[in-house]
């Protein structure tokens, strides 16, 4: 069976602020975003809250109208801001209860070279079974899988499965499944809270029992771990670590219950020596599959744009009985932008600028020795 994990940095939509030409150039308005939505969140509006909420409104381009070039206010009954040219911009809501909305990030469409790009570089890893991480639904996977793959000689996947996660910005994660091997039992832990209440997981970590013909069960935790991209550092290092902490204490409960071949698989957004990662990585015994004597390596470390040490942040942890039957394992990275003159690496012939990659991820494969 080859098993694989692809960040495809969405499919076929995208918020606008992901969509820059550079992750500095969003960073602040989803910073603006998110602290936005943690305000209007608050049962009562305080004079300062309010006074912050003008600010970020007017960040966001939205103090005069509800739309603006990124994001979107929905008010869908009562209001949270007026606007006049006498009065200038207030908010009216006293509190939470006093009307009903949200803001959204707005999308637009990705590339059709970027696309067709992604597809092909899921065509060549050809797993069995592979995940998908930031993925805007599951209906998109079906489009990838029915359409896209098939007109870039690929061959379909007999199954999608994606649960929708945590995360308002469609980057979800997901899975492909080819026969003969089939999504058994599932588990989602969108909903699972740390101490003091909040939800762990950025995304989620669903649990996919495969069952294999031969009646053995693979399992596999696929995550997408809180980003560097904006919040503080110490702040990010440490829900990191808490994901890192309860996909552990799910690696062993599967253990106690009998489980031998499982794999922690997706972008964790760090590097291998981090302490974020130390309970996954350097506790128990999982084993990345970029140490194993199979695993072929092109050079570089890294799974993340240049692909050096510090990019290494995607992987494929194996438990130590799917470790033992890994016979070959390395990773595509034809789809990540290489450069313009003289690309670091091949590429594939369509892409002539940054925005026709695949993705900013270079992909992982393992094979394994399973029925």
């Amino acid at each position: 069976m080859r098993l694989a994990t692809f960040n495809v940095e969405n499919l076929f939509v995208r918020a606008r602020a992901l969509n820059l030409d550079t992750w500095t150039e969003g960073k602040k308005i989803l910073e603006e975003y998110v602290a936005l939505s943690e305000l209007i969140e608050q049962p009562a509006y305080t004079n300062e809250i309010k006074a912050k909420m003008i600010g970020l409104l007017a960040a966001l381009g939205i103090d005069k109208k509800n739309e603006s070039r990124f994001v979107l206010l929905r008010e869908n009954r009562g209001q949270l801001v007026k606007y006049s040219a006498l009065t200038g911009t207030r908010i009216v809501a006293r509190g939470r209860e006093d009307w009903s909305g949200w803001i959204e990030l707005r999308t637009e469409l990705i590339g059709e070279t970027a696309t067709r790009n992604s597809a092909q570089v899921i065509r060549d890893v050809n797993a069995d079974v592979i995940s998908l991480i930031e993925v805007e639904s599951r209906r998109a996977l079906r489009q990838l899988s029915e359409k896209l793959l098939p007109e870039v000689r690929g061959t379909a996947y007999d199954q999608t499965m994606l649960i929708d996660g945590n995360d308002d910005r469609d980057i979800d994660v997901g899975l492909l499944v080819r026969q003969p091997y089939r999504v058994g039992w599932m588990r989602s832990h969108s909903d699972d809270l740390d101490a003091r209440g909040r939800r762990v997981f950025s995304r989620d970590c669903p649990e996919y029992a495969i069952w294999t013909p031969d009646g053995s069960v693979i399992w596999l935790l696929v995550n997408h771990f809180k980003s560097k991209g904006f919040g503080t550092q110490e702040a990010s290092n440490m829900r990191r670590a808490a994901q890192a902490e309860t996909v552990r204490s799910i690696y062993q409960r599967l253990r106690s219950e009998g489980a031998a071949m499982i794999a922690v698989l997706g972008d964790l957004n760090d590097v291998p020596e981090s302490e974020a990662l130390a309970p996954l990585l350097a506790q128990g015994d999982l084993k990345d599959i970029s140490t194993h004597t199979k695993f072929q390596s092109d050079g570089r470390p890294g799974t993340f744009s240049s692909g050096g040490a510090r990019d290494k942040i995607d992987y494929i942890l194996l438990s130590s009985e799917l470790y033992e039957r890994m016979s070959a394992g390395g990773i595509w990275r034809k789809g990540v932008w290489g450069g313009a003159k003289h690309p670091s690496w091949e590429v594939y012939p369509e892409m002539t600028s940054p925005h026709h990659a695949a993705s900013d991820h270079a992909a992982l494969w393992c094979d394994l020795d399973v029925a």
